[in-house]
């Protein structure tokens, strides 16, 4: 079963709160009903109403959890002649050398903090303890 087609000129007209679509990696999803539930406020829907909304989607990190929820309001696909090339930002766990510096620079992110944090202390109680 293929998916209904939209052009980006017909999302283009479903920009209100009475009618909001968006698109997001060539899909196009109505998302008109969950306005009110979006954990970032009605206002980040709208601003992406009627528009390719794939590249602040991926800005903003969704979870597994969000991807599964889109299903239930997807409605089609664009049509092939305004469909866009998508950009995985996800990588894949030793999919590449740069995950492995990905993971590195994320392990630094914490263990950073958490010296710091022990050290802090350490410093805390030897100084002010009697």
């Amino acid at each position: 079963m293929t998916s209904k087609q939209f052009s980006l000129e017909e999302v283009k007209k479903h920009s209100d709160n009475k009618s909001t679509w968006v698109v997001i990696h060539n899909n196009v999803f109505d998302v008109t009903a969950f306005l009110n539930e979006h954990p970032g406020g009605e206002e980040v829907l709208l601003e992406q109403a009627g528009k390719d909304a794939s590249e602040a989607f991926e800005d903003v990190g969704h979870s597994s959890d969000a991807r599964d929820l889109m299903t239930k309001y997807k409605i089609g696909e664009l049509i092939e002649a305004d469909r866009r090339e998508i950009k995985s930002k996800n990588i894949e766990w030793g999919s590449s050398s740069d995950s492995s510096s990905s993971s590195q620079s994320s392990l630094k992110s914490w263990i950073v903090p958490i010296v710091i944090g022990i050290l802090a202390t350490i410093l805390y109680r030897f100084y002010f303890q009697s």
